[in-house]
């Protein structure tokens, strides 16, 4: 035991130290305090580096670590999002035999006629925004929604419970199934720790329950069974990852070098049947007037943590006297079109021919779109995250730090951003990604290739 504490005493203070500051960060902070809320989440990364560089090869002590972070979250309310109580209301009208993608909240109320589980304290949760749109959340996520609300008991709380421990558990996936890609890939297997140790990981996911990872769950999984040429069993895999988050649809396009046109077109046909098969049970006449009225809210109507967009309206609104309300809605269905041409381009003019190289391109395209993108919430960035540690691309984990600078939104009730940290934000993430294309593309051609 002493010779244990001599060799890894640092890496345990270092330990002890987070544990402390994830306790604060859980049962003492609140998202209008952005000070306390930099200070914690900036010593939580430094603290996380520092644990990750003294034990990289030590898999045992970097996954309890993780498990226990993460349990400290166990029985805390979200402090920085309200998504939670919207998942929660989908997951009790789908237990009481309801489409979720039927009604808003608000209509649901408003008739009086439906009445599930703690369903006024539901409503006073979620954000008016939310309450007055239908779901957007794909069919698998409601299944995990359902299942949450099932088990829960009707209790707001027990709900809350069970989706943290299902994220935990997908975050366990993660790490047994990225270890094994990333030994299949030749890449270093410890580098799935800075995904599972990260504090944006840990704080967004297992504390605000978002699902994210448990999409890239399933998208890991797929690229691991892939990665052992058995791709036509992926594809129920990556079936459920697009019916969890949709992102990994806009990826499909990247496997047309890698597997040929023959087999990617079985592999196209093969995911759209087991969505198609995921959808069916919530299937009705309005569904997809109602769900994609929803989705292209995002292109059309919100904005927040966005870069290239806020210099547009800026010149915009400065120069041409641009309303900002027509500008954003013009500039969504532009850049939803943009896009589609970005990922196309990367999978058609990319040597996309190995995994890994197929992987890199959807980082970049990816990346690419949230540049442009006029909504890039924190969360976002934990799957580009995730899937890099795949490749030899590392500014998104530069991404993971500098998000923080976005949660300044949330010290103000009207969300009013600061556009100089953002400027700071997106100086140092678009500064090492040019640096990392220049200078990774020509010793490993990881960029355009003919």
């Amino acid at each position: 035991m002493q010779s244990y504490w001599r060799l890894h005493r640092y890496p345990i203070l270092f330990a002890f130290v987070s544990i402390l500051f994830y306790i604060a960060f859980a049962y003492d902070l609140v998202r209008t305090d952005y000070i306390k809320l930099f200070m914690l989440f900036g010593a939580l990364f430094y603290l996380c580096t520092k644990i990750i560089q003294f034990e990289k090869w030590n898999f045992k002590f970097l996954f309890v670590s993780g498990i226990l972070f993460r349990l400290l979250f166990l029985v805390a309310v979200p402090n920085l999002s309200q998504d939670f109580y919207r998942f929660i209301w989908d997951g009790e009208l789908i237990k009481n035999g309801i489409n979720p993608y039927l009604f808003t909240p608000d209509q649901i109320l408003e008739k009086g006629e439906i009445i599930i589980a703690n369903m006024e304290e539901l409503r006073n949760g979620m954000s008016d925004l939310n309450a007055r749109h239908y779901s957007n959340y794909p069919p698998v996520n409601q299944l995990f929604f359902a299942f949450a609300a099932l088990m829960g008991g009707g209790s707001v709380f027990g709900s809350m419970l069970v989706m943290r421990l299902l994220i935990v558990l997908a975050d366990i996936g993660i790490v047994y199934w990225g270890q094994k890609l990333l030994q299949n890939l030749n890449l270093s297997s410890h580098m799935v720790f800075w995904y599972f140790l990260n504090p944006l990981v840990i704080i967004e996911l297992t504390g605000n329950l978002h699902f994210e990872g448990v999409m890239l769950f399933f998208f890991v999984a797929a690229m691991y069974v892939i990665s052992k040429n058995r791709w036509i069993w992926a594809t129920p895999l990556y079936a459920a990852s697009i019916m969890i988050k949709l992102v990994p649809v806009l990826f499909l396009p990247m496997f047309l070098k890698y597997f040929g046109f023959k087999k990617s077109a079985l592999f196209y046909i093969l995911v759209g049947v087991f969505s198609l098969v995921l959808l069916l049970p919530f299937y009705a006449s309005v569904f997809i007037d109602n769900f994609s009225e929803t989705v292209g809210l995002w292109f059309s109507n919100f904005e927040f943590n966005a870069s290239i967009y806020n210099v547009v309206k800026k010149i915009a609104v400065t120069y041409y006297e641009a309303k900002p309300w027509e500008l954003i809605k013009s500039y969504g269905s532009l850049i939803a079109k943009l896009a589609i041409g970005i990922f196309l381009l990367l999978a058609l003019l990319r040597k996309n021919n190995t995994l890994q190289a197929s992987i890199t391109s959807m980082v970049l395209a990816l990346t690419l779109y949230y540049f442009m993108s006029s909504t890039v919430h924190p969360w976002y960035v934990v799957f580009l995250l995730g899937i890099s540690i795949f490749t030899n691309y590392r500014f998104p984990l530069v991404w993971s730090f500098a998000v923080i600078l976005s949660y300044y939104a949330y010290s103000n009730p009207d969300y009013k951003e600061s556009l100089p940290l953002l400027a700071i934000e997106y100086i140092l993430v678009m500064g090492y990604f040019i640096y990392e294309i220049l200078s990774n593309a020509p010793k490993k051609l990881y960029f355009f290739k003919k």
